[in-house]
């Protein structure tokens, strides 16, 4: 983006992406944080205990473990910043061997030192709370193997439930230590929340951007021009993932012009109606202001500037036009009026608001009429009727023709007739297949998605440390209960059925929410006119299918160990 590379459009639906990463990244990290203050202290409960015991007051305690949760909260921030800067330059790399021409910016220090201050004081802000707590808690409490810190009992619960003994016992458990429970569902629904943001709405974007060129550019399409013309086009379509300025280039010369005869033996060979026609020009636009009325005062007031754009202003007959764009307004309908459809690119730097207004080219006045995306000189170009930019620049000849290729005839055959009446009849024209642009395009998309669907996961890992904090936790608190049902004969396996009963019920209640809040986020704030698929849905099923999976199997691992210890080590205390 800061190179020019994807137009407004494209990168109105990235930025928004990136900045709601973030935000849910943040309050992962505080959420994630909070939970795993709570596990130290609570491993730490016999020191509390001891200090308290001998006479520490409590902002003594409180200073000696506020001060371990410094120095952990700086070496995690440095360790975070160095892994992070360093994935920076690995993608930046990758993305450079794979030709995608990535952005060469300086480093930006400031931006590190900004992103470690933001995470160093909220680190010490989120565990604050738990260590105050912990400080406050009576020498005799802390010393107790019957008291677990941040595993508080709440009286009065009581579960009615027909279910087998192991899913009582599980859900008696949960409800005993509805603190806990709550924050640790509140924490992975967060992360699910993440998840479901970067991979569901990142495939979907992913599918809905690429369908986006796909339609701007069109599928199956070769352009006959002159060869300058035709190596220009293609330039002017790489401008959307290389960001390299247009050289300048005269459209309007004779040598250019499409000569009756090449239409008619074009059209001879594939039909009249797979051809698309159109004219292209460079010039300076000029935006004109336009009027609106006050929503409050219903006065008239006056939207807009005099800002001027480079651009290029492509002729075309819109009931020919091979190519369907994404579109804010309207297309274009009939030839021969006075009307525009402008690129978002142009459309953003231009305009104040561009359905209000007109645009002038070439001395003329035209009404905008519609905003596309389209990758084509990223974003900075104009669609008119192809008879109005005639009548208005006295160019009567077209430039381009492109031809759609007959998806149930063989692709080759097809472009090589193309190629060979074009080659032995008119040698300085040259016939380019736009398929290819079109895969490099949807490449650079790909990966640009791919970057960001990676993002959570990494959230998803310290999550899932989070959930296993929470299992050693509650196994620890009920070692006593379990050791007697292990000496009344029960088997080991006992221990494990519990806890992934237990498991189970804080994942499927994260997994609920975190889906729920994640899915409405991308539909109705992050993706315009969303592309879903059932391949897409299917796709998206199966990685959020795989997270739950690998979360869940994660948290077993506690418990699998905790069971095969032997009876007299279960039954002493911890």
């Amino acid at each position: 983006m800061i190179e020019g590379k994807l137009t407004a459009g494209f990168s109105a639906v990235f930025s928004p992406f990136v900045l709601m990463l973030v935000v849910l990244i943040l309050i992962a990290g505080a959420v994630i944080g909070s939970f795993m203050v709570s596990m130290m202290m609570a491993q730490r409960k016999r020191d509390i205990g001891l200090m308290k015991a001998a006479g520490c007051p409590n902002d003594l305690v409180f200073g000696y473990f506020f001060t371990e949760v410094l120095i952990v909260v700086f070496l995690s921030c440095v360790t975070g910043v160095l892994l992070g800067s360093l994935a920076d330059l690995a993608s930046t790399t990758l993305l450079g061997n794979l030709g995608l021409q990535a952005a060469q910016v300086s480093f930006d220090l400031w931006l590190v030192v900004i992103v470690f201050i933001i995470f160093f004081v909220l680190g010490l802000i989120v565990g604050v709370k738990p260590i105050l707590e912990a400080s406050k808690v009576e020498p005799a409490r802390a010393i107790s193997p019957f008291f677990s810190i941040g595993l508080r009992k709440d009286s009065g619960s009581k579960v009615v439930s027909k279910s087998a003994f192991t899913s009582r016992i599980a859900v008696r458990n949960l409800v005993r230590h509805r603190s806990a429970t709550i924050k640790i569902v509140l924490c992975m629904s967060v992360v699910f929340t993440l998840v479901t943001v970067g991979v569901a709405g990142g495939l979907i974007a992913d599918r809905t951007t690429k369908s986006w060129v796909e339609k701007a550019v069109g599928k199956d399409i070769v352009l006959v021009a002159h060869r300058d013309v035709c190596e220009q086009y293609r330039l002017l379509l790489r401008e959307f993932l290389a960001g390299t300025a247009e050289a300048p280039f005269n459209y309007a010369d004779e040598r250019y012009s499409i000569s009756d005869n090449l239409l008619n033996d074009i059209g001879s060979l594939v039909g009249n109606d797979s051809l698309d026609i159109r004219l292209v020009l460079n010039t300076t636009a000029s935006e004109i202001q336009g009027i609106t009325f006050g929503e409050e005062t219903s006065q008239t007031q006056t939207v807009g500037d005099h800002r001027q754009e480079e651009c290029l202003i492509v002729g075309i007959e819109p009931e020919r036009a091979l190519s369907s764009w994404f579109l804010e307004g309207r297309f274009l309908e009939s030839d021969g009026v006075s009307e525009t459809v402008v690129g978002d690119t142009l459309a953003r730097i231009m305009f104040s608001e561009p359905l209000v207004q007109k645009m002038k080219i070439f001395e003329e006045n035209l009404d905008v009429v519609g905003i596309c995306i389209d990758p084509v000189n990223n974003g900075k170009v104009a669609y008119v009727p192809i008879k109005t930019l005639e009548n208005i620049t006295f160019v009567t000849k077209p430039n381009l023709v492109f031809i759609k290729i007959d998806p149930l005839a063989n692709r080759t055959e097809s472009v090589d007739q193309i190629r060979t009446l074009v080659n032995t009849q008119y040698s300085e024209f040259s016939v380019l297949e736009l398929d290819p642009v079109l895969d490099e395009d949807r490449s650079f998309l790909g990966y640009i998605w791919s970057s960001v669907i990676l993002l959570p996961l990494l959230s998803l890992g310290a999550a899932s440390f989070c959930l296993i904090g929470y299992v050693i936790l509650t196994i620890e608190e009920q070692r006593q209960e379990f050791g007697i049902l292990r000496a009344v004969g029960a088997r080991s396996n006992v221990v494990t059925n519990v806890v992934s009963r237990q498991s189970l019920i804080v994942l499927l209640s994260s997994y609920g929410l975190g889906i729920s809040f994640g899915t409405i986020i991308t539909l109705l704030i992050l993706v315009q006119k969303p592309l879903v698929t059932p391949l897409t849905v299917l796709e998206i099923a199966g990685w959020l299918a795989i997270a739950f999976a690998v979360t869940f199997v994660c948290s077993l691992y506690p418990a699998v160990r905790f069971a095969k210890k032997p009876l007299t080590e279960v039954m002493r205390p911890a």
